[in-house]
C-alpha cells in the first residue's frame, strides 16, 4: 500500500506500530515450536549430560550428587579399561567403514549399469539397513554358535577353523563377530548414497573418455573418483560418527566380553550407566567420546571442501 501511495504522489502512511511488529515477529513464531521442541529434546539432555561429567551421580548411592570437578577425567586418565575400549573403537570402527565402503563401492558401480531387474536388486540391497540392529545382533549371533549356526562348520569345512566353535568366545576372533555384522547391516547406505551420485554423473564424459581411448580403470580415476570424493568424504565421515557410538551389535552378541576384548567406548559407557549404575563416570566418557568425533569431524569437513575447491 505504501508503495502504491508513492507511485500515486501521495504520502506514504505506515502501518501502526502493533502491525509492524506482529509483521516482524510472525516468522520467529512459526518456528518457535520447532524450536522449543529442539531445545526440550537435543540441548537439555545434551547440558544435563555435560553436568554430570562434573558431579559424583550414582544411583546407587543417596548420598552422591555432589560437584567433583575435574575428579571423573583425573580417575579416566587411570582407567586402564577406558583406553583398551578406545583401541577396540578405532579397530571396530576403522575394519567397518573400511569394509562397508569397498563392498558398498562395488555393489554401486554394478548396479549402475543396465540388466533386467535392476530395480528388483536395488531393492534387496536396501534390505539389511532396514532390519533393526537388535534383531540383526541377535541373528548373527546365532550364526556364529556352532550349534545352531552354519557360520563355524562352513570355516572348519574350508580349513579356517580347526574345530567348529564359537569365534565370539574366542578372544582372538571375539571382534570379527561384530564387524561382520556390522558390515552386513551398513552396506547398503554406502551402496544407495554412492549409487546416488554415480547416476549424477553426465554420461557423455564417459563416452568422450571411451573415444580418447581410456580404459575403464583410468576412467574410474579421472572422472568416477572426482565426481564421487565429496560423497565419500561425507558418507565416510556419517558412519564413522555413527559406528563409534554404535554399540548395539557388541551388546547383543558378546555384551563387551569375552575379557573387554569386544569392549568399545560406547559399550563402556553403556556398561558404567546401565550395569554400573555410574551415571557421572558414563557422562565424562561420554564426553570425551563426543570431543573425539568433533576433532574428527572437523578434520573430515576441512578436507571435503578442500577436495571442493580444488576441482
Amino acid at each position: 500500500m505504501e508503495y502504491t501511495l508513492r507511485r500515486k504522489g501521495l504520502p506514504a502512511i505506515r502501518p501502526p506500530l502493533m502491525k509492524r511488529i506482529a509483521d516482524a515477529s510472525a516468522p520467529y513464531l512459526y518456528t518457535a515450536p520447532a524450536l522449543i521442541l529442539i531445545v526440550t529434546v537435543m540441548l537439555v539432555p545434551l547440558v544435563l549430560g555435560v553436568s554430570y561429567a562434573f558431579r559424583d551421580v550414582q544411583l546407587l548411592n543417596p548420598f552422591s550428587g555432589a560437584f567433583i570437578g575435574l575428579g571423573h577425567f583425573r580417575a579416566l586418565a587411570e582407567d586402564e579399561a577406558f583406553f583398551r575400549s578406545l583401541r577396540n573403537t578405532l579397530w571396530w570402527t576403522g575394519a567397518s567403514v573400511l569394509l562397508q565402503f569397498t563392498f558398498g563401492l562395488i555393489l554401486a558401480l554394478l548396479l549402475d549399469k543396465p540388466f533386467r531387474g535392476r530395480a528388483l536388486a536395488q531393492a534387496l540391497v536396501f534390505l539389511p539397513w532396514a532390519v533393526p540392529s537388535f534383531l540383526a545382533g541377535l541373528n548373527w549371533a546365532w550364526l556364529f554358535n556352532p550349534v545352531v549356526g552354519p557360520v563355524p562348520h562352513w570355516l572348519y569345512a574350508i580349513g579356517i577353523m580347526s574345530q567348529p566353535a564359537n569365534i565370539l568366545s574366542d578372544p582372538q576372533l571375539a571382534m570379527w563377530g561384530p564387524i561382520v555384522a556390522n558390515i552386513w547391516w551398513g552396506i547398503p547406505f554406502f551402496a544407495i548414497t554412492l549409487l546416488a551420485a554415480l547416476q549424477a554423473i553426465p554420461r557423455d564424459l564417459y563416452e568422450a573418455a571411451s573415444i580418447d581411448g581410456a580404459g575403464p580403470v583410468q576412467r574410474f580415476l579421472s572422472i568416477t573418483l572426482p565426481f564421487l570424493a565429496p560423497t565419500i568424504a561425507i558418507t565416510i565421515l556419517l558412519r564413522t560418527v555413527w559406528i563409534s557410538n554404535f554399540a548395539d551389535l557388541i551388546v547383543v552378541m558378546t555384551g563387551g566380553g569375552p575379557a573387554d576384548r569386544t569392549q568399545i567406548v560406547a559399550s563402556y559407557i553403556f556398561t558404567q550407566a546401565f550395569k554400573r549404575l555410574d551415571f557421572g563416570y558414563a557422562s565424562a566418557v561420554a564426553l570425551v567420546l563426543l570431543a573425539l568425533l568433533l576433532a574428527y569431524s572437523l578434520l573430515i569437513v576441512i578436507l571435503r571442501q578442500w577436495l571442493i575447491s580444488k576441482d
